[in-house]
């Protein structure tokens, strides 16, 4: 089918179109009702269906003759392991697990966190709360106890899974002692922790509440998958709010499944069989939709990858995988395509490799620059796809449909919407723009299937985060604009949450933080350009009038604060004093303009501007800064 004829359909008939896709999921009872319509702008898909997705991606696997396939190929050039399981093998390990679950008084609808490492036991653990009907939420493995410990308030889980540690290249990074610190500053307590003990650190465990997880699942009973509603959340997934506070994006099993067979198929171009390998974390929608769900969904074999793009052992480390285990095609952050480039710039490294099985590269999570697109086409001489999509979608909204006839890219853009995503741009009365004129990007509403339609325990906060901007839309929070062709030009987010290296953090969050130091006055963070990791955080600080500080001294302790309460990943390590900051006659603070100052780029000074002097004093201080970017 080609890809206007589909597009087409998707929009015209929403219901018809995505009962037609829904024909590609093993229901336990097939849905007569496709679509529902909420007064408050919500709706739900295939609201009287129930599957199990757990038994998707595993069980009719083996009934439909792949159970000697390799399901998982776990490859850890930290640790020097090399693993793989079988679909029948990884069902054996998952279904004991949800066994010994079920043991610890696990229940159908019950929370369990998953704050782990890069090893099988992690996508193990997704699959064994999906087999049961507990509701998982994976926290990043090194998050910052303090976070941790929000998200355990929030998804209020009766059991924790955890390793003793994780790996950063050669340094060891003990989770114990910060789950045991979250544990102490949270308000709820699971009942129990789950400990996967790795050779390189024994953790402690406390008596009562800690289990060794290898000793406990050996004599666990493996269970059978249960019987769940389309609309039964299969998991959290916590993104940062605005506010600080971060928010659960909750995923539902049936449009879930519909939405990555369709994704895996369509976007992809994936088939059963196939050796797929996502590139990313299972903390975050990328290791669910990517590495766990959608590629065992669909038959393919899964790499599950731990280890970084350089200095595991070099710049070749992808290559090495994509030869050795005949990698059909990938997924990866742009960012790690600059950090290769950076170390290989003229691919030796490359060239040293049988790259001859990859079909494709597809990358995402930030905007990929034409210079690193242009070089990772030559280089590899491989199709390189830049797509867009986003925590709460859980799948693409735009993308080259390589499964679909037909179907084009446009270096420079994230490509046109994918089939069930009908993408326009408003302006800031909510009025229809132009082709390549920019605004606010918006997906009309209904969202398609697996896309997010709550947050976890606070619906009210979804409406408002992302329906109540523009009635009949979801807001995405990113502006750019379409060109006449219908190509989306995503320019980066209207709100103050930056993207580091694929992760997005809460600048608002940040500068809290910066601001509690006794010797800040005012502060304001900002996302700056970085030629690697797409933006870092830069905070801007006025200081109490006698403060007696050095800015060498405050950054010291204000990069102490934040990767205690945020951690290392949000990579803040630049401060600058300046005399005032930039306001509005209201006295909002221009984060926009500064982002601008900080980047080099052009701006007018906006007619609101208390004193246009300031902007001058900014210009001066960030200087060497927009130089060196």
């Amino acid at each position: 089918m080609s890809y206007q004829h589909s597009y087409a359909q998707s929009i015209a008939d929403p219901a018809a179109f995505w009962a037609e896709q829904a024909r590609s999921v093993t229901w336990y009872r097939e849905p007569t009702v496709v679509l529902e319509n909420n007064a408050d702008g919500t709706h739900q898909w295939f609201p009287d269906a129930s599957l199990n997705s757990c038994y998707l991606a595993l069980d009719h696997q083996i009934e439909q003759g792949r159970g000697d396939q390799l399901a998982l190929i776990y490859d850890s050039p930290v640790t020097g392991t090399q693993q793989s399981f079988s679909y029948l093998q990884l069902r054996e390990e998952v279904a004991r697990l949800a066994g010994l679950l079920r043991q610890l008084g696990v229940q159908k609808g019950d929370g369990v966190i998953i704050y782990m490492p890069m090893v099988p036991q992690a996508a193990m653990a997704m699959l064994a709360c999906a087999r049961i009907g507990a509701v998982h939420s994976v926290v990043f493995g090194g998050f910052a106890a303090n976070e941790l410990a929000l998200r355990i308030d929030d998804a209020r889980p009766v059991l924790l899974l955890t390793a003793s540690c994780g790996l950063e290249f050669e340094r060891v990074i003990e989770y114990k002692p910060l789950v045991d610190r979250a544990l102490a500053l949270a308000r709820h307590r699971p009942r129990n922790v789950l400990v996967w003990q790795r050779p390189q650190a024994q953790a402690p465990l406390q008596a009562g509440r800690d289990l060794d997880w290898a000793q406990s699942v050996t004599d666990a009973q493996p269970v059978a998958p249960v019987e769940l509603g389309a609309a039964d959340p299969l998991y959290i997934m916590y993104t940062s709010g605005t506010t600080g506070k971060p928010k659960g994006i909750v995923r539902e099993n049936g449009g879930n499944a519909v939405a990555l067979h369709y994704a895996m198929r369509t976007v992809y171009g994936m088939q059963p069989g196939d050796v797929w390998w996502g590139i990313s974390d299972v903390g975050w929608v990328v290791g669910h939709s990517l590495i766990v769900y959608g590629p065992l969904m669909c038959g393919c074999t899964s790499v599950f990858y731990e280890g970084k793009p350089i200095r595991t052992p070099d710049a070749s480390a992808y290559w090495r995988v994509v030869e050795q285990y005949k990698v059909n095609a990938l997924f990866c952050a742009p960012t790690a395509m600059r950090a290769i480039r950076k170390e290989d710039p003229d691919a030796e490294l490359l060239r040293k490799h049988d790259l001859s099985s990859l079909r494709q590269l597809f990358l995402a999570g930030e905007k990929l620059d034409s210079s690193t697109h242009q070089w990772l086409e030559r280089v590899s001489g491989k199709p390189v796809h830049d797509h867009w999509w986003q925590t709460e979608t859980g799948w693409p909204v735009t993308a080259p449909c390589v499964g679909l006839e037909g179907s084009a890219a446009r270096a420079g853009s994230s490509n046109r919407a994918v089939p069930g995503y009908h993408v326009q741009v408003l302006d800031d009365d909510g009025h229809l723009v132009g082709p390549n004129h920019q605004g606010a990007i918006v997906i009309a509403l209904p969202l398609p299937p697996g896309c997010s339609q709550t947050l976890w325990g606070d619906h009210p906060r979804y409406v408002q985060a992302y329906l109540s901007t523009y009635p009949g839309y979801y807001h995405t929070g990113d502006g750019g604009y379409l060109d006449e062709d219908g190509f989306v030009y995503i320019m980066g987010r209207t709100d103050d949450v930056i993207n580091v290296s694929g992760h997005r953090l809460s600048t608002g969050e940040m500068e809290d933080l910066v601001a509690r130091h006794s010797a800040v006055a005012e502060c304001a963070v900002i996302g700056v350009h970085d030629d690697i990791k797409g933006q870092v955080p830069l905070a801007l600080v006025v200081l109490k009038d006698g403060a007696g500080i050095v800015e060498s001294q405050l950054l010291v302790d204000l990069v102490a604060s934040v990767r205690e309460e945020i951690g290392a990943l949000a990579c803040f390590n630049q401060v600058r004093l300046v005399k005032r900051l930039p306001k509005t006659r209201s006295g909002k603070i221009l984060r926009a303009v500064l982002r601008k100052i900080a980047d080099g780029q052009a701006y007018t000074p906006p007619s609101t501007v208390d004193d246009p002097a300031v902007l001058q004093e900014i210009e001066a201080v960030l200087s060497g800064l927009a130089r060196a970017s």
